[in-house]
């Protein structure tokens, strides 16, 4: 959200000449096809269609962000100039009413631009009953949180979609994707003749849904001759095991005989296979999956805040700087479980469940790996970040929302009946400025940490 004037030659397509200005128009049309056309083949043919598929995810996160505060802002009667993807050069635009839409040269995020954000900005007096700063209180609080909420919807339906469409995934068949032998001789797999590839699909006639079903069903029945029913290949067959006792099991480990289960106690089944587990994914029904959205959604966002307050303490500041300034030190690639963010430009850090912050790059990274494995993955770490970017919009100082919104809060104080009170925004821009700059540094930071030091999922 963006309330400065910003001065731009007018365009013939935007005043409607004909002749050049249709031509230009043309042009403008034929160069934002081209550009992303070109962006897709180039995706497409260096294998980044991952990588693609998270970037225009976040360009549409930006968006929608900003249409909370466009919409709100035209519900609410304020004139609102331009709604545009990108900032710098226009690439292509339109003009519909009193509102121009359209790209600008640098994809670095998005702004919509509303007259009167603050008392400093010069308005045309026509324009001036219809301006964000003589709106009413609850209006104003209205724009100044709607984009915020809007990543809060999104997390909410992504998460919707997770559990009713893409479906959550789960433990299910083990797969055999090794055969081990004992010291002793075959194990009871290699007797049985398991082979890697195999996959488990019940035992003693009970059906595994689960993979830890088979482990524990297995280490609870030493000395106990089972029936698996396996499918190899095509065919479904039945082999006879007897697991041997763990405990009495021994095993060579770099030329030395070693017990495979050292500790005393009661007999442990083991049979001598790698297992590798099988995921699927499990949907529920779209009812269900509203009220499990809406329990992750609150889980999220309280591991988000607790996430976001450890990192931005003094401790948690001091070992990202530790972190930034050995980066690269050391072979081993930053990993995160579940949260990353960007901010609505690009150049802005997020944080990970590890404490980690992650830039715009690193963001696009672990989406991309996410997006890899599976829909769900991807999903989840959208949400993460829908999250994140939604709580960090809301910290009360400018140029983020919460900033315009603790100015109206200030201001509806300080009001008094027909005397509506205007702070004076010029007094706290020395602190915007000091703010905006630790934003930067943090940006740039996390940029370069995660240049000489890629951020990466486990397991990826």
């Amino acid at each position: 959200m963006a309330g400065d004037d910003e001065v731009a030659a007018p365009s013939a397509v935007r005043e409607g000449m004909p002749g050049r200005g249709a031509s230009s128009g043309r042009f403008a049309v034929a160069r934002l096809v081209l550009l992303v056309g070109g962006g897709l083949f180039l995706a497409i043919a260096f294998r980044g269609l991952p990588v693609l598929v998270v970037v225009l995810a976040l360009v549409v996160m930006v968006m929608v962000h900003e249409l909370g505060h466009f919409v709100t802002a035209k519900l609410s009667g304020m004139k609102v100039t331009e709604y545009f993807l990108g900032f710098g050069p226009r690439i292509w635009s339109f003009r519909r009413g009193e509102t121009e839409y359209g790209v600008k040269a640098i994809p670095a995020g998005g702004y919509v631009r509303i007259v009167g954000m603050t008392a400093l900005e010069e308005v045309d007096p026509g324009d001036e009953a219809r301006s964000y700063r003589q709106s009413s209180f609850p209006r104003r609080l209205l724009v100044s949180t709607a984009g915020s909420a809007m990543h809060f919807v999104m997390a909410f339906l992504l998460l919707w979609a997770m559990f009713a469409v893409a479906g959550m995934p789960v433990l299910a068949t083990p797969e055999i994707t090794g055969v081990a032998s004992f010291a002793s001789g075959p194990s009871p797999a290699q007797i049985a003749g398991l082979h890697p590839g195999d996959e488990i699909l019940a035992v003693d006639g009970r059906p595994v849904t689960q993979g830890e079903q088979f482990v524990s069903f297995v280490q609870s029945h030493a000395g106990d001759e089972l029936a698996l029913l396996v499918r190899r290949g095509s065919r479904e067959i039945t082999v006879h095991v007897r697991p041997a006792n763990k405990r009495k099991v021994e095993v060579i480990v770099h030329g030395k005989t070693e017990p495979l289960l050292k500790a005393a106690g009661p007999p442990v089944g083991v049979i001598g296979v790698d297992l590798g587990f099988l995921t699927r994914n499990e949907t529920v029904d779209p009812l269900v999956a509203v009220g499990r959205a809406t329990t992750m959604l609150g889980s999220v966002t309280a591991a988000t805040a607790s996430g976001m307050a450890t990192v931005f303490s003094f401790h948690g500041l001091s070992t990202f700087a530790h972190q930034v300034a050995t980066a690269g030190s050391t072979a081993k690639p930053a990993t995160t479980a579940n949260g990353v963010s960007t901010s609505a430009s690009a150049g802005s850090s997020g944080t990970s469940s590890s404490g980690q912050l992650l830039s715009i790059l690193g963001a696009v990274e672990i989406g991309a790996q996410a997006a890899r494995q599976n829909v769900s993955e991807l999903l989840y770490i959208l949400v993460a970040i829908n999250i994140f970017v939604g709580m960090v919009n809301l910290f009360p100082m400018l140029p983020l929302d919460g900033g315009h919104v603790v100015i109206a809060v200030y201001e509806r104080v300080r009001s008094r009946r027909g005397r509506p009170y205007h702070a004076d925004v010029a007094k706290l821009m020395p602190v915007a400025y000091v703010f905006l700059l630790f934003m930067v540094v943090l940006g740039v930071g996390a940029l370069y940490a995660n240049i000489v030091q890629p951020a990466s999922l486990p397991g990826s």
